[in-house]
């Protein structure tokens, strides 16, 4: 049997995730611990699967878009393209990923004086 132990974390405003396993029949284990751009599918389907989807949304959504493209390019490192485009899913239907993923988001907006609140299946 294969204990398997998956998480994602932030620590110093920097996504980080990370992985142990063990064989309960053998002595294998390991333990994988990285940050970046995006956490591994495999491990964000996993949380997903377990805890669910969070979904980012702005309290005021006719808030200044320059504190919003600001933030999301900081935080994913993205084209100005790429953020007018995310930025309008967020003013419309919300960012939709796993809870941390979408706290670490929500916190660097709340550094540019963008409310936000954070929604789970359990809210």
């Amino acid at each position: 049997m294969l204990i398997l132990d998956t998480g994602q974390f932030i620590e110093r405003g920097r996504l980080w995730w990370g992985t142990e396993g063990n064989c309960q029949s053998c002595p294998v284990a390991w333990c994988e611990q990285d940050s970046g751009d995006a956490t591994p599918e495999e491990i964000r389907q996993v949380l997903l699967a377990e805890h669910g989807p969070a979904r980012l949304r702005l309290t005021e959504p006719d808030a200044s878009a320059v504190p919003v493209l600001r933030a999301l390019r900081e935080v994913h490192g993205l084209s100005l393209t790429q953020a007018r485009a995310m930025a309008e899913e967020l003013k419309t239907t919300g960012l939709v990923g796993t809870l941390v993923e979408m706290e670490l988001v929500a916190a660097r907006l709340r550094h540019h004086s963008v409310k936000t609140t954070v929604e789970t299946s359990s809210s």
